[in-house]
């Protein structure tokens, strides 16, 4: 089963997300974290850290930023927080080369929750590489909702499935 978890940042998906990954696996599950960890950015490091204490317990996590295909594996359950990173990690690359990277994962037999953070609802950027970027990320949600069985948005923790 794949899903797609999707809404404002600090709306509360990874914490759906993570309450569905650990009702619908068969083991424990693992939490994927895409940030790349290089910007040495103490807020985000405190957030990281928060992020890991939170799901020591119930999560196997593994730090991956760039190459998921590497890490997810059949028969398991997936939380991947969150695409909107891995699309920045990606950014330089070919987006028709990540989209095709991702539609190799939907072969795979396990459960992945893919999380992203919905920010195309807002004004277009001036800037050149952040409407890049925001574009980018929202034809990356088209091609999860398209792709995943359920699609979910989340509004300060409620869900509404959509599809």
């Amino acid at each position: 089963m794949k899903l797609f978890y999707f809404g404002g940042q600090k709306s509360g998906k990874t914490s759906c997300a993570s309450k569905r990954a650990l009702q619908i696996a068969d083991n424990k599950p693992y939490y994927i974290a895409t940030y790349d960890n290089s910007f040495n950015d103490e807020a985000m490091q405190e957030r990281i850290k928060k992020h890991q204490e939170e799901r020591k317990e119930d999560f196997i996590c593994i730090e991956e930023s760039h190459d998921l295909a590497k890490v997810i594996k059949e028969g398991n359950t997936y939380v991947v927080d969150c695409m909107t990173m891995y699309l920045l990690n990606h950014m330089q690359n070919n987006f028709e080369e990540l989209l095709e990277q991702l539609n190799a994962l939907f072969s795979i037999e396990c459960n992945v929750i893919f999380i992203l953070n919905d920010i195309n609802s807002g004004v277009i950027p001036l800037e050149k590489q952040s409407r890049e970027f925001v574009d980018k990320s929202g034809l990356l949600g088209q091609f999860l909702a398209q792709q995943c069985d359920e699609v979910i948005e989340v509004k300060y923790t409620i869900e509404r499935r959509l599809k």
